[in-house]
């Protein structure tokens, strides 16, 4: 079940990123060789989607992936904007702070990772679920949250996206 799942997404992702390159939707190489890179993707990658590949089957999971995106949007867009202004006047105060966070799973704990980590300024360095918390490389640590008591002013929403499309 892992190949075939991850088999159908890369293939997806291929037909999507193909798409209408040849005047019509996919001419019949593309739709080939998308069917063979999809199967060596599959195969490598079956491991990695593992026993809940039938997760990224479930299209409420899709939905919530897009309705996600715009959030993560304008987190990487305020944080450019946030960064440049630090570049141009010089005002950094850098720093790993730890943040707490409550998610239950590695997938939730990567999904929250990756956004930090895709948002400039912030660089998540090691998650520790045991301790329930992230350390982030933050380029400016405002004074007294050295110790944040919760990731709102690191994370911002990204935390309630993670659980919702971590479960």
């Amino acid at each position: 079940m892992p190949f075939i799942v991850a088999f159908l997404f890369a293939y997806i992702v291929w037909l999507v990123l193909t798409a209408g390159s040849s005047g019509l939707l996919w001419s019949t190489e593309e739709l080939v060789a998308g069917l063979i890179f999809a199967a060596i993707v599959g195969y490598a990658t079956r491991d990695v989607v593992g026993e809940n590949s039938t997760r990224f089957l479930n299209p409420v999971k899709w939905l919530l992936g897009i309705a996600y995106a715009p959030v993560l949007f304008w987190g990487m867009v305020k944080a450019n904007f946030d960064v440049a202004y630090r570049v141009i006047t010089g005002k950094i105060r850098p720093g790993i702070v730890r943040v707490p966070v409550d998610l239950e799973n590695d997938a939730q704990y990567t999904i929250l990772s990756n956004s930090i980590t895709l948002t400039p300024g912030t660089l998540t360095v090691e998650a520790d679920p045991e301790e329930k918390a992230l350390y982030v490389h933050w380029i400016n640590v405002p004074k007294g949250l050295e110790r944040p008591e919760s990731s709102e002013p690191v994370a911002g929403p990204f935390e309630k996206w993670a659980r919702r499309l971590g479960r």
